[in-house]
């Protein structure tokens, strides 16, 4: 149990028994207050209530002490323990003598339940007071030795951590000397490194300018090379020119032979079919006039022979048999066709 569970059981325990105190109190007051006016002269009879009062008063200063002296853990003797028997016997006493004086047993039993529930319960409150102290007490002394132990446990810790303090501080001292041994031996390292470094570094240079010297010179030679073939591709390319000119020379006196040869020999053919389609016309129209109308291909020949030579429209008519409407439509066709007609000459006769 903690603090919290045993101050709430001495509460509940307190009020509880101040609640039987004074309800027995009460009953005791209205009980014993009857029976002290029947004992005492009718002049005093307003004193019969001090009676009880006196005997509930020694009960309330008897519960309360008690409590007190539970709680601190006390004992007041062999008189505290008269006083609350004796209170506890005479209100007893006086709340069951009117009925055993009348020989009322059920009464007797009836106003004995207060007292001895008061009695019962101040000797079971001051039992139950001092086991609550005797566990408050050990609790206190469980609390107090854990609180000690935690303090010990923290001094301990605080003299582990004033130990570890030394040790990490003697770790680091130790560490910064390591440290610096350590700086140190680099130091030098980076100087050996620096050193190799810049030897190093020369004889790039030097590597470096030999092979630039080479570089120059091997440039030198391949502009050498490359400008005596260059002047070897020009030589070539000139050579190349001139004998391309001669040769587009000679193909453009073949081209231009070949162009005379074939307008002429267009010029020949043309001839010949011009000669030949004279002959032709001539020969259609020598033939005079139709006396009958020719099949409509060979009136389109003899049309297109008579448009050709000139004829007029008529004439043409004449020649094939057909009508002057339809050798006219010929007509204008073969001019929308593009051909072109002779000088007109006389009509057939």
């Amino acid at each position: 149990m903690n603090a919290v569970q045993i101050r709430s059981a001495e509460r509940a325990l307190s009020v509880g028994t101040w609640l039987i105190v004074a309800g027995a109190m009460l009953y005791s007051i209205l009980t014993v207050t009857p029976l002290a006016a029947a004992h005492t002269p009718d002049k005093w009879d307003w004193t019969a209530p001090i009676l009880p009062l006196v005997v509930d008063a020694a009960v309330v200063i008897v519960v309360r002490l008690d409590a007190v002296l539970a709680r601190l853990g006390g004992h007041g003797g062999k008189w505290p323990i008269v006083l609350r028997w004796m209170t506890g016997c005479m209100t007893l006493a006086l709340n069951v003598a009117d009925s055993a004086l009348q020989k009322d047993l059920v009464g007797v039993a009836v106003h004995a339940v207060a007292p001895l529930l008061l009695i019962v319960t101040a000797e079971t409150g001051l039992a139950y007071r001092r086991a609550i102290t005797a566990a408050v007490t050990a609790l206190e002394e469980r609390q107090r030795a854990e609180r000690e132990a935690r303090e010990q446990a923290a001094a301990e810790r605080r003299e582990a951590a004033v130990r570890l303090a030394r040790e990490e501080r003697e770790h680091a001292a130790m560490l910064a000397r390591e440290q610096r041994e350590h700086e140190a031996q680099l130091a030098r390292e980076q100087a050996d490194r620096e050193e190799r470094a810049r030897r190093e570094e020369r004889e790039r240079a030097e590597a470096r300018e030999r092979a630039e010297r080479e570089e120059r010179e091997r440039r030198e030679r391949e502009r050498e090379q490359l400008r005596v073939e260059r002047e070897r591709r020009e030589r070539e390319r000139e050579q190349l020119r001139v004998e391309r000119e001669r040769r587009e020379r000679e193909e453009a006196e073949r081209r231009e032979r070949e162009r005379q040869e074939q307008a002429t020999r267009e010029r020949r053919e043309h001839a010949e079919r011009e000669e030949r389609a004279a002959r032709e016309r001539a020969a259609l129209l020598a033939l005079g006039p139709a006396t009958e109308k020719k099949p409509e291909e060979r009136a389109r020949v003899m049309v297109q022979a008579a448009f050709t030579a000139g004829l007029p429209v008529r004439a043409a008519a004449e020649l094939c048999g057909w009508s002057v409407g339809w050798v006219s439509a010929r007509y204008q066709e073969l001019r929308d066709a593009g051909h072109v007609a002779a000088e007109p000459v006389e009509a057939m006769v």
